[in-house]
């Protein structure tokens, strides 16, 4: 055999092999090249939805970034003006003396302790209340240091500047603007007003239990909920709506008439502290002017008090975005932050309720401070509604187009919701314009020539003659009156309970001189409403109720149904109680409205304070509460229960005062 190849000589060397022109970076340029190599072998359909995604991502950049870039600049540009705002100028309302101006002078007002929760999130937000651990403790403090230093209360501001999807929205408005002329005569409370604060009447039996009832609904809004919207008293928690205290300011005339001083400066301070605007919040349009601006007005006629008509003009020139738009019908929501207003997300359309019942309360506003442009923004809304085809005998459609001026869903006629106050501010802007309509006429003929007139006294009586002949049927076996719906010529006998401001607003009418038949009409309906709490196993009315029309044994005249028995302690029933009451002198709807009051107190009312609607106005033994206490039970319904105890016509004199349908009463133009 050969022997085995002899072993290679060891080499103790490396070989390197160095390419001229070639540098480290080369490898990134291997790389780059094997990239490329690897997009060429892509298919041209990968290629091409490779290239459509990042195409689509730069362009979503650079959207977002426009958007932005427009939120800081509107953001900026309030920033710039924002110390240009100036307050407005005392308002007209004569009284014997002036209140004190300063904020935080206010005669009377006690010390506070801060209220535990100010976190807010965005409108329809559930917020939980805090459980008062260590850390709420240690703001808690934190707090009372920065207000012992005359630190200003600190607004959240964590949310971003939004502007509305649709991109309808006008520019903010800047500032508070100067009245175009000045008011003549210094803030005070009207005689009437004095006469509440500095000798109150005696309370009977009955104006107490209303008076220990608000205190107990104020205590668990104070304990759980303090300046939120809205308590939640099975939960002891609160919830969101705007954000803006809707339950206190509610209150601040219930308070005043009913001689709860305490709570009123307790609020008051809480208003002068804690009440701002300017926040990135949508707010509707009609619930915040019947509600804040209502409330706000009411506040200073009845206590003289500046700084509510100060916030109200505020609030008022936050509202004004809503009315820009292509036909001058308002939008139904507007953020009172940057002043983007908008429609509802799921259409253009208004309701003819929202955008014909805030006129009161802007006439009003301008009366006071002397800013024309609030009064002629409502007005031009009333003369356009006025002028609308559509109608039925007076009757007018639920829904109107913002862009096009027009009704919408023609046909359908009801005096429920979306229609109800309507009619309701007809009457009652005449009443508040004195029951002059001559120069409000002479200036639009001016502006508008002949056909711009609106008539308010001629739209309602028209309206009331198509309810008439359209709407009024009597039920089985009771011959109950009652006011249905008509759809497209078909007739339904559903009514509504907020139908049940109908017997007031006639019985109103009737007083100040309109047809005796009004009045007829007005008690017969009164009694419709009230069997429609008292044939309820609660004594409490549910939201809607059907009418049987034809004779049956076994069946009574009102029939429920499974989704309408819920009853949200609305304050229909008892405000056209009120109003019967005073106005007649029959005693027995005094009567009619204590049922009412100690079934609230039987069936909503919680151990640890407020009350709550429930959801079935037919099961005594569980009425399930809903765990909501809205803010309209202060602001309404306790206020009218109050009013309708009271043997003092001259007790907020239906003479001198009309509500508004937040039962906020606003003086009656003197003739001039």
């Amino acid at each position: 055999m050969y022997p085995p190849p002899p072993l290679p000589p060891r080499r103790d060397f490396i070989s390197v092999t160095l390419s001229p022109g070639r540098s480290y970076d080369g490898v990134q340029g291997l790389r780059r090249r094997s990239f490329w190599r690897k997009w060429k072998q892509l298919s041209r359909l990968q290629r091409n939805v490779v290239l459509f995604l990042l195409a689509f991502l730069m362009l979503c950049g650079l959207l977002s970034y426009i958007s932005v870039a427009d939120e800081w600049k509107a953001v900026g540009s309030r920033s710039a003006e924002g110390p240009k705002m100036r307050p407005a100028n005392p308002p007209v309302l004569p009284a014997p003396r002036r209140a004190a101006e300063n904020p935080e002078t206010f005669a009377g007002a006690s010390p506070q302790k801060p209220p535990r929760h100010f976190r807010r999130g965005p409108p329809n937000l559930q917020i939980r209340a805090p459980d008062g651990d260590a850390k709420d403790r240690r703001q808690e403090e934190a707090q009372r240091r920065a207000e012992a230093v005359g630190e200003a209360p600190r607004e959240d501001d964590a949310q971003g500047s939004r502007v509305s999807r649709r991109g309808t929205g006008p520019e903010p408005e800047q500032g508070t603007q100067l009245p175009v002329r000045k008011a003549e005569a210094p803030a005070r409370p009207s005689p009437q007003a004095l006469r509440m604060r500095n000798s109150p009447a005696s309370q009977n039996e009955r104006q107490k239990a209303v008076v220990a009832a608000f205190r107990h609904a104020w205590a668990g809004y104070r304990k759980f909920a303090w300046g939120h919207d809205e308590l939640k008293p099975v939960s002891k928690s609160f919830s969101e709506w705007f954000g803006l205290g809707l339950t206190l300011i509610d209150a601040l005339d219930t308070m005043w008439i009913l001689g709860l001083k305490k709570e009123f400066e307790e609020a008051r301070k809480w208003v002068s502290q804690r009440l701002l605007f300017q926040k990135n919040v949508d707010v509707n349009l009609f619930e915040s002017t019947i509600r804040i601006l209502g409330g706000l007005l009411s506040a200073f006629h009845l206590s003289g008090d500046v700084l509510f008509l100060k916030k109200a003009e505020d609030f008022g020139n936050r509202l004004m975005p809503a009315f820009q738009t292509p036909s001058k019908i308002p939008y139904s929501d507007v953020n009172i932050g940057t002043g983007v207003a908008h429609p509802p997300r799921w259409t253009s359309d208004s309701t003819v309720a929202e955008v014909t019942s805030i006129q009161l309360e802007f006439r009003e506003l301008s009366r006071l401070t002397g800013v024309k442009k609030f009064q002629e923004a409502v007005e031009e809304v009333t003369r356009r509604v006025h002028s609308l085809r559509g109608k039925k005998d007076g009757l007018v459609p639920m829904f109107i187009n913002t862009n096009s001026g027009l009704f919408t869903h023609l046909g359908v006629f009801t005096l429920g919701a979306r229609a109800d106050s309507y009619y309701e501010y007809l009457l009652k802007q005449w009443i508040q314009g004195g029951k002059k309509e001559t120069q409000l006429c002479a200036r639009l003929a001016r502006a508008h020539g002949p056909a711009g007139l609106h008539r308010l006294l001629e739209d309602y009586l028209e309206a009331v003659e198509g309810i008439k002949k359209h709407l009024l049927h009597r039920s089985e076996p009771g011959k109950l009156t009652f006011v249905g719906e008509l759809t497209h010529g078909r007739f339904s006998a559903k009514m509504d309970h907020l139908v049940c401001f109908l017997p007031g607003t006639l019985a109103l009418g009737a007083h100040h001189g309109l047809p005796a038949d009004h009045m007829e009409l007005a008690r017969a309906l009164m009694d419709t409403c009230y069997q429609m709490n008292r044939q309820m196993e609660t004594g409490l009315s549910p939201e809607i109720v059907h009418f049987n029309l034809h004779p049956q044994k076994s069946r009574k005249d009102v029939q429920v149904k499974a989704a309408d028995r819920h009853n949200l302690l609305r304050p229909e029933t008892v405000e056209s109680l009120f109003y019967l009451y005073r106005l007649t002198g029959d005693r027995k709807y005094q009567d009619w409205g204590w049922e009412i009051l100690r079934s609230f107190n039987t069936y909503t009312r919680v151990p640890s304070g407020g009350y709550s609607s429930i959801s079935n106005v037919q099961d005594p033994r569980n009425p399930q509460p809903r765990d909501k206490m809205e803010s309209f039970f202060l602001g309404e319904t306790l206020k009218y229960l109050y009013l309708l105890f009271s043997d003092d016509p001259d007790l907020l004199s239906l003479d001198t005062y009309v509500f508004n349908t937040e039962a906020h009463p606003l003086p009656i133009w003197a003739p001039s």
